[in-house]
């Protein structure tokens, strides 16, 4: 029996559309909208695309508890 040898190289994308950083966070594209602190980057072509360390920098700020969660906090954030 012959064998293969099979080389994958995956380059991780580090800007993502909403939908994508929505599922990389774990949160429905609505949930992201109301809850993500973080501005998108503006990119030259008009797209508005999320950092992946942005999204990382949130989660562990959410787990470490300096993240305010409450309704007002994200409503403050919404009128910056």
């Amino acid at each position: 029996m012959s064998s293969a040898t099979l080389q994958i190289n995956v380059v991780p994308k580090r800007l993502l559309k909403k939908s994508e950083s929505a599922s990389y966070c774990g949160r429905s594209v609505k949930r992201f909208e109301a809850e993500f602190p973080y501005p998108p980057v503006a990119m030259p072509n008009g797209d508005r695309l999320y950092d992946v360390q942005d999204c990382d920098c949130w989660i562990n700020s959410l787990k470490a508890g300096a993240v305010d969660t409450d309704a007002d906090a994200i409503i403050a954030r919404l009128g910056q």
